[in-house]
């Protein structure tokens, strides 16, 4: 795919929003508009989550999970890019729930909340999703407030990966291809200190994935 001038818009959490950059051009969305010519927007909100939680944040700024923010996005976007996850697996309060749920109060139910509601703002774009990429304590997040129990974050990759395919939606797998996994001690210290957020090289690998993945499709 051609990608200079096309419009994307790019719905995700705080590592979409730019977490872990020296400053905003160096975020992956940035990067992605640079390196290709294409018409880059930033939809990322930090903290936020695909499932609708069960308990009020004491930010509320928190609780704009990924469906309740389609309408408010640009509507003559070319492509859309998905990518969260990470903090319904981290924080969220949500339970999993089961493929044949279609209410944004699961996280599966809030995937497909969200597809829908792409597929209906935007019948004509290419929507495609990203996985999480490795983190820290992937299977047991600190400061959990889960009513039930902990499900590694592989789960819900795995989820993503299953939901993506049932609306046939193109998968870039950063769980997988990232190259950044943060348990081994050099590759977060080069790419992800915090153990959660890219920094600008990190930022910058996702970047040259995301164009490289959207150039093949």
């Amino acid at each position: 795919m051609q990608l200079q001038n096309k419009k994307i818009n790019f719905l995700g959490d705080s590592i979409t929003e730019g977490s872990g950059a020296s400053e905003h051009p160096k975020c992956y969305v940035s990067q992605v508009a640079d390196l290709s010519g294409a018409v880059c927007r930033n939809y990322g909100i930090g903290g936020t989550r695909i499932a609708k939680q069960t308990s009020a944040s004491e930010n509320p700024r928190y609780d704009l999970y990924f469906a309740s923010r389609v309408d408010s996005m640009d509507s003559d976007a070319d492509i859309i890019v998905v990518f969260g996850g990470t903090n319904d697996y981290g924080h969220g309060d949500a339970p999993i729930g089961t493929m044949q749920d279609r209410t944004p109060d699961t996280f599966y139910g809030g995937l497909h909340s969200l597809y829908l509601s792409l597929l209906e703002k935007y019948p004509e774009s290419v929507i495609v999703v990203i996985t999480p990429t490795h983190r820290c304590d992937e299977d047991n997040p600190c400061g959990s407030n889960k009513t039930e129990p902990v499900a590694p974050l592989k789960t819900y990759v795995n989820i993503i990966r299953e939901v993506a395919e049932y609306y046939s939606f193109p998968v870039l797998d950063l769980f997988a291809t990232s190259g950044i996994q943060p348990e081994v001690k050099l590759m977060k210290l080069k790419y992800m200190p915090d153990g959660l957020h890219p920094n600008d090289a990190g930022h910058r690998i996702i970047a040259k994935k995301v164009v490289a993945f959207l150039k093949n499709m």
